[in-house]
């Protein structure tokens, strides 16, 4: 079982390396949720499958031209880091965003994750 510090810093590492599949498929429960303000109007997905076909719907459609991941800042069983992107979105074009992303940690798992945009 990992610690929430080795799982915040890998997070950040398979993020800065554009890895977010595989973080979801090595870091996250079977029945994690995710709390998105870009689909406000609708639950909170949950469920790892889910999540990953979300991600690859969203990366099918995307070029990332520069992500940057701050260090995670961990208190308890949550932790947070700061990410932003550069990236075009077919049919979107080019967009900058910036988000704090808050994850919450239970026996060795990212359980939740939730975004703030900035």
């Amino acid at each position: 079982m990992y610690t929430i510090h080795e799982i915040a810093n890998h997070l950040t590492a398979l993020l800065g390396e554009q890895k977010f599949v595989e973080a979801y498929e090595q870091l996250f429960t079977d029945d994690a949720e995710s709390i998105d303000p870009n689909y406000a109007s609708q639950p909170p997905l949950k469920g790892l499958a889910n999540l990953i076909e979300r991600e690859k719907q969203f990366l099918s459609r995307t070029t990332i031209h520069q992500i940057k991941v701050s260090a995670p800042i961990i208190a308890g069983n949550h932790f947070t880091i700061g990410l932003s992107m550069d990236f075009d979105i077919t049919g979107q074009g080019r967009k900058e965003m910036e988000e704090l992303c808050v994850y919450r940690v239970s026996d060795g798992k990212i359980i939740s994750q939730q975004f703030f945009m900035g």
